[in-house]
């Protein structure tokens, strides 16, 4: 979205990035994200939050923690947190790990818009995973599994966060359908 501001240059990008419980995913791809833009001053707030109120208060899932840690990322702090309302307005930019995600954000957002009006609403709702030149790529949920979810999990979040650099903060279509 990248709106401009009164003196003509682009307004930071706002991301929040989604999945069900705010433990796994969201917040691995909120510290991939938040390690490769810490110095773009294109980006402005970056958040993470989950569909459901499962874990509210709790931080991440140690596994992802570890995998973050081992790629470097050892400064990310988190409590999960569930959506609200004031998040369609407050970012530029939901994006959901799968499919079930998108369309609990999906149907949300239609609610609110429904209730308030077009200008409650100013996201963009997809899929992160579109941004890995792939459309509608799911990051597979690696709560229940072994480890190695959580590893292919953090390749997918820096591929996807590099195609949004790309494609959004640098304006390059490189997208496939």
């Amino acid at each position: 979205m990248a709106a401009s501001g009164a003196n003509g240059a682009q307004k930071p990008v706002s991301v929040l990035f989604v999945c069900l419980g705010n433990i796994c995913r969201s917040p691995m791809a909120e510290g991939v994200f938040r390690s490769m833009t810490k110095r773009n001053p294109r980006i402005g707030t970056i958040d993470s939050a989950g569909t459901g109120a499962y874990h509210e208060g709790s931080p991440p899932d140690p596994r992802t923690m570890s995998v973050l840690e081992e790629n470097g990322e050892n400064s990310y702090n988190h409590l999960a947190r569930k959506v609200q309302l004031s998040d369609f307005k407050d970012f530029d930019y939901i994006l959901a790990m799968d499919a079930d995600n998108l369309s609990d954000l999906s149907r949300l957002q239609r609610r609110i818009i429904k209730n308030s009006g077009a200008n409650a609403s100013a996201a963009k709702v997809m899929m992160f995973g579109d941004f890995g030149g792939q459309k509608g790529e799911e990051v597979v949920d690696p709560y229940y599994g072994a480890r190695d979810g959580f590893t292919i999990a953090y390749e997918q979040m820096t591929r996807f966060s590099k195609g949004f650099i790309e494609q959004v903060l640098q304006g390059v279509d490189t997208a496939t359908s």
